[in-house]
């Protein structure tokens, strides 16, 4: 739908009885259980906004949350957050700094929200953890240590990740297995590649659907492996103005289209 018709529909008085036409159509149909996103639009905003980088940042911390809201309403298991990628971290200004202290606040947030315990949910860094400050590293094993247990919901944030150190990653695994001799060559499958990357802990590694906001049509990288067949879905809006309908929208989407899963 385009914006020119949201304007309309929220003009018209309209918008909440489309809202629930659309909820109750999408809760009659597959819910994704595993969604990826890609958080994307935040400086965009701040910049059509006349606001400053931080402010974007801040509003894209607060629809995360909302985001987790309703996530559990529609009782989708796993969702996958790509926050910070490793290439951001070459960035020299003040706003790697500034990003930094959002993502330590919010994880100390998360930290003691009642909502993990209540949701039983395992809450885990992936990406290149040892790039990241101490103070983020010290709140994200205190999270993986308190959730490690918790088997009902998942939560991945993706941080200092890229797909291809991803990869990168898990071939040293591989490599010292058979250094070691624990592995063998020709043992080397699909499966055990699997379970060496970023996502092995989690019961359904690959994204059913993985969802872009701000309008740009690519992964840049994310899930390289895992999203071989995800459906994907793009949005033209900026993460922090992302919302409940635009969430029923994109499952809509996926529910829309036919998964054949290569077969």
């Amino acid at each position: 739908m385009s914006k020119t018709k949201d304007v309309i529909l929220q003009l018209s008085g309209l918008y909440k009885i489309y809202g629930k036409k659309l909820e109750t159509e999408i809760k009659a149909g597959d819910i994704p259980n595993h969604i990826a996103l890609i958080l994307d639009g935040n400086r965009r905003w701040a910049k059509r906004n006349l606001e400053i980088n931080k402010k974007g940042h801040w509003r894209g911390a607060d629809a995360v949350e909302n985001l987790l809201d309703w996530c559990e309403e529609f009782n989708i298991k796993i969702v996958t957050l790509y926050a910070l990628s490793a290439e951001n971290l070459d960035r020299k200004d003040n706003e790697l700094e500034d990003l930094y202290e959002l993502i330590r606040m919010r994880l100390e947030k998360l930290y003691n929200d009642p909502r993990i315990h209540r949701c039983e949910m395992r809450v885990k860094g992936i990406g290149r953890m040892e790039l990241l400050p101490e103070s983020i590293r010290e709140v994200l094993t205190r999270l993986d240590n308190v959730t490690k247990n918790y088997k009902n919901h998942f939560l991945n944030i993706a941080l200092a990740y890229g797909g291809q150190y991803e990869l990168v990653d898990a071939v040293k695994k591989i490599g010292e297995k058979i250094k070691v001799g624990e592995l063998q060559i020709e043992d080397i499958t699909k499966e055990e590649i699997e379970s060496n990357l970023y996502t092995s802990h989690l019961p359904q590694p690959a994204p059913d659907m993985i969802l872009r906001t701000s309008g740009e049509k690519r992964l840049s990288g994310f899930l390289i492996w895992q999203s071989a067949y995800s459906e994907l879905v793009f949005m033209d809006i900026f993460w922090p103005e992302f919302r409940k309908i635009d969430l029923m929208r994109a499952i809509r989407t996926f529910q829309e289209r036919k998964r054949r899963l290569g077969k």
